[in-house]
């Protein structure tokens, strides 16, 4: 019997970080130590990434891998990177809906006033670089440069009144399936 002899490399790459990131002619990347800086018509961006992770720039293609054996960080910041790149020059946009009798939104400059059944009108302050519209008092449009911010924002206005199981009240993702329960037989 022949014994086989297979060597493993040490420094292999994930499937993610392995990818090049795409910039645009109207995006800027800039690496100062390990501070990442983009820009792009929608704005500006900044990263600090791990110091054991290679972040390299030729022509407009970005390239991210690692100096050491530990592979754990290169798949994050290119994905964290690829984000910013998409947020400067896209942006970033979730959607929600109001589901209930007399639940409705309205959203001026610097707070969003949410009426869903409680005795009071619920006021939630809008942080600085989202942008949320109201195109009909049962829809809210979140949108903004940062991918995180934007969810986070949307996780929070969510959590006001999240929808309940039996009727499917409540404030929902778009594109959010509620699973309603059967409610209890006498």
């Amino acid at each position: 019997m022949e014994e086989r002899l297979f060597v493993i490399s040490l420094k292999t790459m994930s499937k993610i970080a392995s990818k090049p990131i795409e910039l645009l002619s109207d995006v800027k990347f800039d690496l100062i130590d390990n501070v990442i800086n983009i820009q792009g018509p929608k704005g500006s961006l900044e990263f600090i990434k791990p110091s054991d992770v290679v972040v390299e720039q030729s022509d407009n293609m970005i390239k991210v891998s690692t100096k050491s054996e530990s592979t754990a960080m290169s798949g994050t910041t290119r994905s964290l990177i690829s984000d910013m790149v998409t947020g400067v020059s896209k942006g970033w946009e979730k959607k929600l809906l109001l589901i209930g009798v007399g639940y409705r939104a309205k959203a001026d400059k610097l707070k969003v006033e949410l009426t869903v059944g409680y005795s009071h009108p619920v006021h939630f302050e809008i942080p600085k670089g989202i942008n949320i519209e109201t195109p009909s008092q049962t829809e809210i449009v979140i949108s903004g440069v940062d991918k995180q911010q934007v969810g986070q924002v949307a996780a929070d206005i969510r959590s006001v009144r999240p929808p309940e199981p039996y009727k499917g009240k409540g404030i929902k993702y778009s594109d959010e399936e509620i699973v309603k329960k059967e409610a209890k037989k006498k």
